[in-house]
Parts: C-alpha cells; structure tokens; sequence
C-alpha cells in the first residue's frame, strides 16, 4: 500500500483546490462589478466605492492571518490539497476537524493518530466535504425565504432592520468569544487583550481623526492576540500548567 502522503496530494485532489480558488475568484469579480454598476444608484461615487473596496481589503487581512495559522495547524493531517479546498470553503478548523474527527471514530481510528490509513483520509474527507457542502446548500435555500423576511419587516419599521443585521453580528462574534473563556487562563487573557487593543484603535480613530485605524483594528487585535497568547502559554498558564 502506497503511503498516505501520496494519497493526500493526489492530482486530482490538487485540481479541485484549484477550482474552489476560481469559483472564489469568480465570484469576486462579479461582487465587484455589480457592485460598481449599481453603485451610482444608491448614491455612491467612484470614489466612495474606492475607498469600501480599501476599507473590505484591510479588514480582511486580520481574519485571513487566521485562516493561515488554520490551515498550517491541518496541513499534517489532511495535506496541502485538502486543506485549501476546505480552507477556501469553510474556514473553520473547529467545524472541520469536528467532522472528520467523528468520520474516523466511525472506523475505530484517531484523527492523526492510531489507525491514521488513506481510507479513514478519504472518509474524513468526504465527511468534511459534505459537511460544508451542506452547509452551503442550506444557506442557498434559506437565504431567499429569509429575505423575504426581511422585505416584510422593512414595510413594518425600516429602522428595525437597520438594528437586526449590527445586533445579530456582534451577538454572533460576542458568542464566539465567550465560548474561549471558560476553556482556561490563556484563554481569558487574549480575549480580554484583543478586546482592548480593538478599543484602542477605535478610541484613537476618533481622538486622531484617523479612520485607517479603524480599518486596521481588526488585524492589529488579532496579531497581538496571537502573539499575547503565545507568550501567556509559554509562561505556564496554559493547560498544562
């Protein structure tokens, strides 16, 4: 039997990384240029558009620097093919290593560990596979039903819908950082730092007229987050402690 490093970095697996990235790439475009072409409609200039395009560009270099660190942590478990493809669709190293976590259980082997073989690789894959494709078919059916939802509730007090969207994201995000506390000390500690050093660079934004730092906030609070909880588990407060 041929070893798993092969299996994981097929061709074919390496051709189908490559199509998630041009869909991905695809669909920017078209993001891009529709939103140019009804840009002037809803009272947005050139340059207005520039500087969203700017703005969306910086924010997402924060949430990308952790989709690296992801995406390195399960390079030794699914290889470099795989990992793009679910990285590029997902994201999630908890959504993912989830599913193919409880795939390989099913055949009485550990994620990476005792039982390892190209077949549990390819079940967890599937099982990843699926998961996410699920996911976005959901997303595809709901998504229509939801906005008319919407449409309703603008007819009803359009200062309601201005609320719902800001409120629901901060309650998703806050959820998220809440889940990380009760899970130890390291933990509580880069919360509690990337919380602060986004309130810094909001604090500054206004005191310095700066509005760049507001668009670089998010990746400044998730870099010294990293780096605070590198440190913090190095000292000893971590687990293991």
């Amino acid at each position: 039997m041929r070893p798993l490093s092969e299996y994981v970095n097929l061709p074919f697996l390496w051709i189908c990384a490559l199509g998630v990235f041009a869909v991905i790439i695809l669909q920017t475009v078209i993001y891009v240029r529709a939103a140019r072409a009804v840009g002037a409609d809803v009272g947005f200039t050139k340059d207005d558009l520039r500087r969203s395009f700017k703005s969306g560009g910086i924010a997402a270099i924060g949430p990308s620097l952790a989709v690296v660190v992801v995406a390195i942590a399960l390079l030794p478990l699914f290889g470099a093919p795989a990992v793009l493809v679910r990285i590029g669709l997902v994201g999630s190293a908890a959504t993912e290593t989830s599913s193919a976590n409880l795939a390989s259980g099913t055949m009485d082997a550990e994620l990476g560990g005792a039982g390892w073989s190209p077949e549990v690789f390819a079940v967890a894959f599937l099982a990843m596979s699926l998961s996410g494709g699920l996911w976005m078919l959901a997303t595809l059916i709901l998504t229509p039903m939801l906005k008319r939802g919407d449409t309703k509730l603008r007819a009803v007090n359009p200062a309601l819908m201005a609320i719902v969207p800001s409120a629901a994201l901060l309650a998703a995000f806050a959820s998220l950082g809440v889940a990380e506390l009760p899970k130890g000390t390291v933990h509580i500690i880069t919360v509690a730092t990337s919380a602060l050093v986004m309130a810094v660079c909001l604090v500054l934004t206004r005191r310095l007229n700066a509005p760049w730092l507001r668009e670089w906030g998010l990746g400044f609070s998730i870099i010294v987050g990293l780096i605070v909880a590198y440190f913090a588990h190095g000292a000893g407060l971590g687990p293991s402690a």
